[in-house]
């Protein structure tokens, strides 16, 4: 499939490019933050991943700061239709981003939704096992629902009056049969999130909250959305395996095979080789891979789309990585909600953070890690340089560093000091 590469790549030319790609070779705005530069992110970005977990921020919070700094989160909750009931942010305006399946559960630009479609159509081969089979399985009670919503939403999934059953030993979550039935409508793309209320998912019918412009136009023939979603990841990771391809809109393996394939063979995709890769790469045409070192500075979200690849992040930054959320407590390596840091090109450190909302009233560092090949001394005081202002961000009041991690104790004087 790769051919013989066009292009070769250092693997600090790798990294740049990779970061250019992702946003990370431009300052920061050094005054107020607008829409211009949320959108300019989000076109950066592509998407954002959602995810339940609000230790720190919630997840798609993140990435935006990661790349702008400080900026007002109720702006992209107009955006999006969040709405915030203890601090009363609201939806207005023009919706711009919508919620799907993409990378897993994602906030997305309204305009890639006819490039979904085509999952839609295949919610009974692609959705999980339960969602997927209720439809067939249960069709009266998936069209009772659909009816619910036709007459009464937005509404959650609580608001059908039955009861939440005990969750499973082996489960997630425990959902009732009519919250199944909504996710599998919300897959099939029949019912779509009208708004998140304090993060709970509102449904309503896709023609009361998309654009009309995007309900008509028309639908484009499955492998060409595919090649064009692959495009779009393409230039968002500037260079990128198949595989990294592929898991940026979640297509299945064999799928991403054949469209990358194809994108080479039409000369949109360029074959590249990169410097201690096993795997062949690939560059889109007229992208000018990035020669010069990008000097960044960020905190990563564990579900940034620079990192959310694993085994990515280990050949670029030599940077193994792992989320332990899932891990139990008495074998978590690093901490229940771990950033990388990144400095540079590289990603330097790592730091286990949580919002004490409740109690302190602080940003809780509770374990601070260099990276073996990084300078303690020299990553703390930039590290200090961006906890202080994500703390101010999140209405926390200071930073405390707990007594774990080789980097805890550089961290701690750094931030007295400044």
């Amino acid at each position: 499939m790769a051919g013989r590469a066009e292009i070769e790549l250092s693997g600090k030319q790798a990294r740049a490019t990779a970061l250019a790609a992702q946003g990370f070779a431009r300052r920061r705005p050094a005054g107020r933050i607008d829409s211009r530069h949320l959108s300019r992110m989000l076109d950066d970005v592509g998407l954002l991943q959602l995810d339940s977990v609000n230790v720190l921020s919630r997840a798609h919070y993140l990435p935006a700061f990661s790349r702008l700094g400080p900026y007002p989160r109720e702006s992209l909750d107009r955006l999006a239709f969040h709405r915030d009931g203890k601090r009363g942010r609201g939806a207005g305006g023009e919706r711009r981003l919508f919620e799907y399946w993409a990378h897993e559960a994602s906030l997305l630009p309204v305009e890639l939704q006819p490039l979904l479609r085509w999952r839609m159509e295949r919610v009974d081969k692609l959705a999980w096992k339960s969602v997927a089979r209720i439809g067939s399985e249960q069709p009266k009670l998936v069209a009772w629902v659909l009816d619910q919503v036709r007459e009464r939403g937005p509404l959650r999934a609580s608001e059908l009056g039955v009861p939440k059953r005990p969750k499973g030993r082996a489960e997630m979550w425990s959902w009732s049969e009519e919250k199944t039935a909504l996710e599998h409508l919300f897959f099939a793309g029949r019912v779509c999130a009208a708004d998140r209320v304090n993060f709970e998912r509102r449904y309503d019918l896709p023609e009361r909250v998309l654009p009309a412009a995007v309900l008509a136009t028309p639908t484009p023939p499955e492998d060409e959305a595919q090649r064009r979603l692959i495009l779009l990841a393409a230039e968002r990771l500037g260079v990128a395996t198949e595989p990294d391809l592929g898991d940026y809109f979640r297509l299945p393996r064999t799928d991403s095979k054949a469209r990358v394939a194809e994108l080479v063979e039409a000369g949109e995709l360029v074959p590249a080789r990169v410097e201690g890769w096993a795997k062949p790469a690939y560059v889109p045409a007229g992208l000018r891979p990035r020669r010069n070192a990008v000097a960044a500075r960020a905190l990563l979200s564990p579900f940034d789309s620079l990192i959310w690849a694993r085994e990515r992040t280990e050949r670029l930054f030599d940077f193994h990585y792992r989320i332990e959320i899932y891990t139990p407590a008495a074998k978590r390596r690093h901490g229940y909600y771990v950033l990388p840091f990144l400095l540079g090109d590289r990603l330097v450190a790592r730091v286990d953070l949580k919002s004490d909302r409740a109690g302190s009233g602080a940003l809780l560092v509770r374990g601070a890690f260099a990276e073996p090949a990084a300078d303690p001394a020299a990553v703390a005081p930039e590290l200090a340089a961006e906890l202080r202002p994500m703390a101010r961000w999140l209405g926390l009041e200071r930073v405390t560093v707990a007594p774990k991690g080789d980097l805890a104790r550089p961290l701690a004087d750094a931030l007295t000091r400044s």
